[in-house]
């Protein structure tokens, strides 16, 4: 039976969510014989493995020791886009005026309001990743803690599932970071960021990742003072620089505070505040807040499953180690999503459990490594990327050439005020065929799956060239790329002979 677990601030919608996600009064089925697959792990890749098994036939078990739909829907892409959202109409209202639109003065953000309608969303979402949903979808659903006792089975409180294959998909939790005095003090993670309901009147983020970045500029907008710690020397240092460095400012025109090449050396409280001590350039500061919210990294749940019990071999910072098969080091066990993936997206996990399926089901022998995939950081503007960087394809020893068209220049991005960003494509040199490609764009999470489904396709940059665009949207921005490519065709020779025919023609 489930225990008894709470969702903070426990008003409606969170009883609400909780009852579609690890319902109270739950009761356990009795465990089949033998099942096919057993998954340990109900978020996106074990919740994709397990329906998509059962609809093929199989007899499947899914076993979550806390919520169905794991950090996606309780504490990732779900709530934290409904505050994304509500942050972007916050900045919508504030720049309201360049389009000649008056807001009244005083006009201010309702924080409560603002998280009641994130948890609203989310618990309206949250029958999608119902124990009941799956359970009319024929897989048996078990909450609690998951063991390996065994080479074919798992133990899950009393009871044991036995199985032909298993599926380790239990994700990762927020890293816990070693800075003296930071648990005593008290801080926040993406588990626990989206329990408030009060706005911090100082916000303190650890870490310029994507989490951190997106948080930062939502309670900017908000209306909390913000300072952000990154270690590096820009925030988003994984990204493409020029990228990131649009986003730096754009953060910053929303009054957040952005301290790079700095190391957080402690932490303390003092009565209500939390003070924050810095090393930046060589010297030493503090920074006071009412909250501290840490971005920065991931752990692997691996942790108390008995890997070592079933011969899996695992790594406390990278998690599961499989094949490009997905298979584990026990080739009856396979691993999906952000416990084996370098890849820590909700829609790479999904792709990853299909190819799971497959494998696993009808000894496929599908490639991880095939996959094409991109993401995205939505802040705003968004960075969307898919395939190479420029730095990577140099560290392979690609040669490549790069085509870039800035936002400035694309008459939607002008007539809706949005021309911080660009569209920089790479193709292999010599062809056309795209190599990767970084987008900057208040919608850039929407354009890059141009590139991606020409990539996927085979298709090259010439073609994009040729497909016809709508006039005015910004993914023109995208075939203007393109016809820079095609420009780049042109010998002296037809150059010369188009010259002469235009001034002909004239």
């Amino acid at each position: 039976m489930a225990g008894p677990l709470r969702i903070l601030p426990d008003d409606p919608h969170d009883r609400a969510l909780l009852a579609n996600v690890h319902p109270p009064n739950w009761q356990d089925p009795e465990p089949a014989p033998l099942y096919n697959l057993v998954l340990i792990g109900a978020g996106v890749a074990g919740l994709i493995t397990a329906a998509g098994s059962a609809g093929l036939g199989a007899r499947v078990a899914l076993v979550e020791r806390e919520f169905l739909g794991g950090d996606c829907l309780n504490a990732g892409c779900v709530p934290s886009k409904a505050l994304i959202r509500a942050a972007r109409a916050a900045a919508d209202v504030r720049e309201a005026g360049e389009f000649g639109v008056q807001v009244p003065p005083g006009t201010r953000v309702n924080f409560p309001a603002v998280m009641e309608r994130m948890r609203r969303l989310r618990a309206a979402i949250s029958p999608n990743d119902s124990a009941a949903r799956y359970r009319s979808m024929g897989v048996d659903v078990f909450f609690g803690t998951a063991r390996f006792a065994g080479p074919d089975s798992i133990e899950v409180g009393n009871r044991t599932l036995r199985f032909r294959n298993a599926v380790i998909a239990t994700g990762t939790r927020a890293l816990k970071l070693p800075i003296p005095g930071l648990e005593s003090a008290g801080y926040l993670s993406n588990e626990t960021v989206f329990s408030l309901t009060e706005l911090p009147r100082r916000l303190a983020v650890i870490g310029g990742g994507p989490i951190g970045c997106e948080l930062a500029q939502a309670f900017a907008r908000f209306g909390a003072a913000v300072t952000l710690l990154e270690v590096a020397g820009h925030i988003l240092p994984r990204e493409d620089p020029e990228a990131a460095a649009l986003v730096e400012k754009a953060l910053v025109c929303d009054g957040v505070r952005v301290i790079v090449n700095c190391q957080v050396s402690r932490v303390e409280k003092q009565e209500q505040d939390k003070i924050v001590s810095i090393t930046h350039d060589g010297t030493t500061s503090e920074v006071r807040v009412d909250e501290i919210l840490v971005g920065v990294g991931r752990s692997p749940n691996v942790e108390g499953l008995g890997l070592e019990t079933v011969g899996v071999a695992y790594d406390t910072k990278e998690g599961v180690k499989v094949n490009d098969r997905l298979q584990t080091t026990n080739p009856r066990i396979y691993a999906a999503g952000d416990i084996c993936s370098r890849y820590k997206f909700t829609h790479a996990a999904d792709a990853l459990a299909r190819i799971v399926i497959q494998n696993a089901l009808f000894h496929g022998r599908v490639r991880a490594s095939a996959l094409i995939i991109p993401w995205c950081t939505y802040t705003d503007p968004e960075i969307a990327h898919v395939g190479l960087y420029e730095q990577e394809a140099k560290e392979r020893g690609l040669a490549i050439q790069t085509f870039v068209q800035n936002l400035h220049e694309v008459d939607r991005a002008i007539l809706d005020g949005e021309t911080q960003g660009f569209v920089k494509v790479h193709v292999r040199a010599g062809s056309d065929k795209i190599m990767g490609g970084t987008i900057v764009a208040r919608h850039a999470g929407d354009m890059i799956s141009e590139l991606t489904l020409a990539m996927v396709g085979g298709l090259g940059l010439g073609t994009l060239a040729r497909t016809i665009h709508p006039y005015p949207t910004q993914s023109e921005a995208i075939k203007k790329t393109a016809d820079a490519y095609n420009r780049t065709r042109l010998t002296p020779l037809v150059r010369w002979l188009f010259d002469k025919w235009l001034a002909w023609a004239r």
